[in-house]
């Protein structure tokens, strides 16, 4: 009896925004978040923990040419550049895919706003990475 031991690959990972495929894509991390809070009441130990509110953030790490790519169709939509662009315009669609198995796991990250866009080089640099950091309202896991 055989079984697949192959796990998702970086290679295998596809993400597109605004319509297009980012083919310099170099890493994406998100993550949700909880307010949490120990309860307290009579005596030194907890009671229970409240929850709060849920905050979604995370990085895209892409190279300047596809940055380009999408800070030209912010500014042809007609916004100032990619940062200024509304979170109802942006959602990021990320497919891992596992092709021996044909296992297919999708994660949408909707209503997406960028915060910032860090640029620069310095010597001995190869290739030019811009990191996006950025903020979201929900994922939906497909």
């Amino acid at each position: 009896m055989g079984f697949d031991s192959r796990e998702y690959e970086y290679a295998d990972v596809h993400v597109s925004i605004l319509g297009v495929e980012l083919t310099g894509l170099r890493g994406l991390v998100y993550k949700k978040k909880q307010e949490k809070e120990v309860l307290f009441g009579q005596g030194a130990d907890g009671k229970g923990i409240q929850r709060g509110n849920k905050n979604y953030d995370g990085t895209l790490m892409l190279l300047k040419s596809d940055y380009d790519i999408l800070d030209a169709a912010a500014v042809a939509a007609g916004f100032e550049d990619l940062i200024d662009v509304p979170g109802k315009f942006i959602t990021i669609t990320c497919v891992y895919l596992k092709p021996e198995a044909l296992a297919l796991s999708t994660d949408t990250l909707v209503h997406l706003e960028f915060t910032e866009a860090e640029d620069g080089m310095k010597q001995g640099d190869k290739f030019k990475e811009i990191s996006l950091p950025f903020l979201f309202l929900r994922k939906v896991k497909v």
